[in-house]
């Protein structure tokens, strides 16, 4: 399966009733207020030719002077010319205000609506997002997750109702504005009517290219996001190595991408916009030839010919309306069929059908003839095999690039092997829930991840459930206490983004502690010390010692007393198991791998800590 959203291409865009039928569930909740909002568009539309419909009788019967009707109740006698004079400017007022309450009610109802099923889409999503295997985030940019899984369900969500809201204001706007010109004119209306058809058609032929560019600014915009993330994220770095150029020159280059895309559009569509307009002035054109004829035929009054003229007039907004709705409303379709595209992907790695729930380790682990690659064709690991018992700690060390991070990787399932199995306690790990895995696999990195938030809340991330006296003798195992007690508000301290207000040793001891207080019976410590000065590493080295105790542990390190201590160590060399021992025993191996890397890399570290 591939994973990359950049190969995602809306294909679903134009099936209009699928793409509907996926939007449903989201709108279904809001259906109520949703309906009550498109109801509201059709007097909206209407009313647009109310205006229009009032010319008439105020130029046949006020301006003009046409013949004059009396009523009279209760001994009252009203004249018709001085009665529309008063009521048709206070009629038009009316209906001004009514329109304008109604037009409240229906941005309110649109704002309201079309946030809910955005937010309800995005949280589905967001829970997609955080289901999706390593993997998924190995192979995409973090702007292009963030574009499409919060601006594209924006644009697919929010705007869905107010483009429909529009579309059937429009429809009935149009509807409206026929029905005077055809209560004036039969004849002209349908000179009009047909001139108007022919200025629209030229927006069904513009589907195609609206996906295209869509999908197009949304790799483009999810690049800009990335390089925003990149300069916040790698801030000392661009600094260190004078980067300011090279990260502006590549935001140039995608703002200056962006606006030929956009460019690229408006050459395709803008020119709709004037060909309606030239097209909509022909219809008029020859409706102000054929008017006057049946004016001075006497087959039309002059009110008749104002109404009709303003109504074809008005007709002008709805048709350009009509032109712009469908075209964000393919946009919508555009954005709709990425999003459901999204909801397609499933992760490879889930828990089987009648998955085993795993109680912790009695036994061992045990690597049987493993294969795994990152890119098809690219081993990582070849005929992978090793047998750690319980409460073992055993060392992993090589090359770099030999496979050590990877054979970690595999034991909870950030990956699954190719070939071959994993096995605790005899039974293949794949057969396990997933969740119930990962709960029995604690992990401290070399560069520990800190979420926003308070040093308490980053380490009840090990266990939300756990009480005060256990916080406090993890903070104590974990030597984080002295540290704690130097702040002023302790463990509520504010850690920041990335636990960047910590230094590396106090972020290492906070994930020592998230992980003293998961108290999973298999600990993966991958390069836990690698990092730290040397004062730093004996306190964090004293809290791994505390955190490893009575642990089955995998130990990935570049220091050598880590090394020595383990019970085992494992010298995997381009993905092969190609020596396992003690220290000793390996060392006693002429020409060994072990030997070779211990005289390169470790000898350095023993003589200084001898002196």
């Amino acid at each position: 399966m591939d994973y990359r959203l950049q190969n995602t291409v809306s294909k679903d865009a134009f099936k209009y009733g699928y793409l509907l039928k996926k939007i449903f569930p989201y709108i279904k909740p809001v259906m109520g207020r949703a309906l009550i909002n498109l109801i509201i568009a059709i007097p909206l539309g209407l009313l647009d030719g109310i205006v229009a419909l009032s010319l008439k009788p105020y130029l046949d019967f006020v301006i003009n002077g046409n013949p004059e009707h009396t009523w009279t109740y209760f001994g009252i006698t009203v004249h018709s010319q001085s009665f529309l004079a008063f009521i048709i400017p206070f009629g038009i007022v009316g209906f001004a205000l009514f329109q304008g309450v109604l037009k409240y009610v229906s941005n309110y109802l649109t704002d309201w609506t079309g946030n809910k099923i955005s937010n309800n889409l995005k949280m589905d999503l967001f829970k997609k997002l955080t289901m999706m295997d390593p993997q998924f985030f190995d192979v995409n940019s973090s702007g292009i997750v963030l574009t499409r899984f919060l601006s594209d369900p924006d644009t697919a969500s929010k705007t869905i109702i107010e483009s429909l809201k529009s579309f059937i204001a429009t429809v009935f706007g149009l509807v409206g504005l026929v029905g005077v010109l055809l209560y004036n004119s039969w004849q002209l209306a349908i000179i009009g009517v047909t001139v108007m058809g022919i200025a629209i058609t030229p927006v069904t032929l513009i589907r195609k290219r609206i996906k295209k560019v869509s999908n197009a600014s949304m790799v483009v915009g999810g690049n800009m996001t990335t390089n925003f993330n990149e300069t916040f994220a790698g801030n000392k770095i661009m600094t260190a190595y004078n980067l300011q150029k090279n990260q502006n020159k590549k935001f140039d280059d995608q703002i200056n991408e962006q606006f030929h895309l956009a460019m690229s559009l408006t050459k395709r569509v803008g020119w709709m916009s004037p060909i309606m307009y030239f097209v909509c002035s022909i219809g008029i054109a020859l409706v102000m030839a054929y008017g006057n004829h049946l004016i001075l035929s006497g087959k039309m009054t002059a009110g008749s010919f104002a109404s009709f003229v303003t109504s074809l007039l008005l007709l002008y907004k709805p048709t350009k309306t009509l032109g712009n709705t469908l075209t964000n409303l393919q946009n919508v379709f555009v954005a709709m069929g990425r999003v459901f595209e999204l909801f397609e992907i499933q992760p490879q790695i889930k828990s089987p059908e009648n998955a085993i729930q795993l109680k912790g380790l009695n036994n061992s682990i045990e690597f049987k003839n493993v294969f795994f690659e990152y890119e098809p064709n690219t081993p990582i690991l070849k005929n992978f095999s090793l047998k750690v018992n319980k409460n073992e700690t055993i060392a992993l060390v090589g090359n770099s690039g030999g496979g050590k991070s990877t054979v970690v990787s595999l034991l909870p399932r950030f990956y699954d092997v190719k070939e071959g199995a994993i096995e605790f306690d005899g039974v293949d790990i794949r057969k396990f829930d997933l969740e119930s895995l990962r709960n029995n696999i604690s992990f401290v990195f070399q560069d520990n991840f800190l979420f926003t938030g308070s040093i308490k809340d980053n380490i009840l991330m090990g266990n939300e459930h756990a009480t005060d006296e256990d916080i406090e003798r993890v903070i104590k195992m974990a030597h984080l206490d002295e540290f704690a007690n130097t702040l002023e508000k302790g463990l509520d301290t504010f850690v920041g983004e990335r636990g960047a207000s910590l230094s590396g040793g106090q972020r290492q001891r906070v994930a020592i502690a998230r992980a003293m207080l998961k108290d999973a019976p298999i600990v993966i410590l991958d390069e836990a010390t690698s990092a730290l000065d040397n004062k730093s590493e004996a306190i964090v080295q004293k809290a791994l010692d505390n955190l490893i105790q009575n642990k089955t542990v995998f130990v990935i390190a570049h220091r050598l007393s880590t090394i020595k201590n383990a019970d085992r160590i494992a010298v995997i060399n381009e993905g092969e198991l190609v020596e396992l021992g003690t220290h000793d025993q390996l060392m006693s191996i002429d020409n060994g791998k072990y030997k070779t890397l211990y005289e390169m890399q470790f000898k350095n570290q023993e003589e200084i800590a001898e002196v």
